[in-house]
């Protein structure tokens, strides 16, 4: 009995040696956090900030970036966030009026400010946030894709940057 459990022994040890070992997983990419902010405070007069922030637009020639969202949604905070960082600063500055919008909790029932979006022509805000483009003129530039942030949270700085860079010089 011992010569076949040494032929067993040794068949094993071969194919042991025989196989190819599994890799190893690839590294998970570590993706950056979005930053948080609570940039959607209750305005006594939201309609009127968005007025002020397109006759400055008119005077200034930049386009209104006008983010309405609300603070308890992860996705409008980090949207604020990315906004509220060093690295967007010569962008907003340079390209855009900003002014931020709490509308609430349009889904449940207790949505406000709603009738500023309709104002620009977008009826129906089916999630949080949205970010609407305006020239100096009122005239929405992104009507394809104003409602379509809802994934701001999972979005990197650099796809959100470069959204914004081309819907500041993007013709109409």
């Amino acid at each position: 009995m011992k010569p076949v459990v040494l032929i067993i022994s040794a068949a094993l040890a071969l194919t042991a040696c025989a196989s190819t070992p599994t890799p190893a997983p690839a590294p998970t990419p570590v993706s950056t956090p979005a930053p948080q902010a609570r940039s959607y405070l209750v305005s006594d007069n939201p309609s009127a900030d968005v007025d002020a922030a397109l006759a400055r637009a008119s005077q200034s020639g930049k386009r209104l970036l006008l983010v309405m969202g609300a603070n308890w949604c992860g996705d409008s905070r980090a949207l604020a966030g990315w906004i509220a960082t060093e690295r967007f600063a010569e962008l907003i500055d340079g390209k855009y009026e900003l002014v931020f919008v709490n509308i609430g909790m349009p889904g449940s029932g207790d949505g406000h400010n709603l009738g500023i979006a309709r104002r620009f022509g977008v009826s129906d805000l089916p999630g949080l946030p949205n970010v609407l483009v305006l020239t100096k003129d009122g005239i929405l530039v992104n009507p394809t894709t104003a409602t379509s942030w809802r994934n701001a949270a999972s979005r990197s700085g650099d796809a959100i940057y470069d959204e914004l860079a081309t819907l500041a010089d993007q013709p109409i």
